[in-house]
């Protein structure tokens, strides 16, 4: 028989077989490897065991405080209501039914890589574009955003201040301090410098002063000159300096503060407290009369900036009330869902008084 014969023809090769990536045990490790968890449809009892642990499926997010900012807003039908920080979509999805009929959500998000899989994500559930507009944009940007779609107000709005878990979970966002990827930490990858070139270009004294005001760092002055002005390629090249830098601190608190510096440099990079002052600085001018804001927050200098300008717009008349305590997660969610564990809520109410 003719070779020919027993082998296909040149260019009709059939494709080869690409086997899936091996599942390496009940929990691999590595994020790329869990593609049951990115896929929940599929692989619902995969997905539904994650969650019982207290963790969180990769590629997603947990909402954090439901019910206390369902509380918080009073969503009504017939409102119109902005998620300065759209992220997964988990609050909005909330939200939105009790807007209906006839109201509407604006949703906005800085970051150009999840923000078209959350839209995406809306839509297949039913949201169209009469109850739901998608739009890119820091929260400080709220003021530009309503003016470009007509709105001089609106009812609700929510600002969730958090990383989303998608961003922490993604080793090549460069959030993560568990898998390598590269030190990046921009929301937006495509403005601004990444941690790396933040680092190698601070000076170790405005370092230790970053650390602290950012992230309440103990051990500053002991990092900071540890790490600026050196050159860290990956999230775990900067994590390993970080404790190899404090011999004699125990492993936990060692720990806590890999993550506090991360925090720190996350919201330098991304320039988020002066942010946060802008969006509060216009937040009044936003909302309708007797509409109402909830904000989370999940460090303490945030928590202190939201405080005071709630407590000003309350002297002042621009509010007509505002949360007395701070709000947080219940020992249940605290439980089920770790992350939540630091964040705080707090609410205002807008007078009735004019803009």
């Amino acid at each position: 028989m003719d070779a020919s014969e027993t082998k296909p023809a040149e260019g009709n090769a059939p494709p080869a077989h690409r086997r899936r990536p091996r599942y390496r045990g009940k929990n691999p490790r590595r994020f790329e490897e869990k593609y049951k968890e990115h896929d929940p449809a599929r692989y619902a009892k995969t997905v539904a065991r994650v969650l019982a642990a207290g963790k969180t499926p990769a590629g997603s997010h947990r909402p954090i405080m439901v019910g206390e900012v369902i509380a918080a807003l009073a969503p009504r039908p017939g409102e119109i209501a902005v998620d300065c920080t759209l992220g997964h979509g988990g609050h909005a999805l909330e939200i939105l039914p009790l807007l209906q009929p006839g109201g509407r959500l604006l949703g906005l998000d800085a970051d150009p890589i999840e923000l078209p899989k959350t839209e995406a994500r809306l839509r297949a559930l039913g949201f169209g574009r009469e109850s739901f507009a998608a739009r890119r944009s820091n929260f400080a940007g709220l003021p530009r955003v309503l003016a470009a779609v007509g709105l001089e107000g609106v009812d609700l709005i929510l600002a969730d201040l958090g990383v989303s878990s998608m961003q922490l979970d993604e080793p090549a966002r460069g959030f993560s301090v568990k898998h390598a990827g590269p030190l990046d930490m921009r929301m937006n990858p495509a403005r601004g410098q990444p941690a790396a070139a933040f680092l190698q270009n601070i000076a170790p004294q405005a370092l230790a002063i970053l650390l602290t005001e950012n992230a309440d760092e103990p051990q500053a002055a002991t990092l900071a000159p540890e790490l600026a002005g050196k050159t860290f390629a990956t999230t775990v090249a900067l994590a390993d300096a970080i404790r190899s830098a404090l011999p004699r601190v125990k492993e936990g608190e060692r720990e806590l503060s890999v993550r506090r510096v991360f925090q720190a440099l996350r919201i330098a990079v991304n320039d988020e407290f002066s942010a946060l002052d802008t969006f509060l600085r216009n937040l009044p001018a936003c909302l309708n009369a007797g509409g109402r804001v909830a904000v989370l927050t999940f460090h303490s200098g945030e928590d202190r900036r939201v405080k005071k300008a709630f407590a000003a717009g309350v002297r002042e008349g621009v509010y007509s009330a505002a949360a007395d305590e701070v709000i947080r997660p219940t020992a249940d969610e605290r439980h089920a869902n770790p992350r939540s564990s630091s964040a705080k809520l707090r609410w205002a109410r807008r007078s009735g008084a004019l803009r």
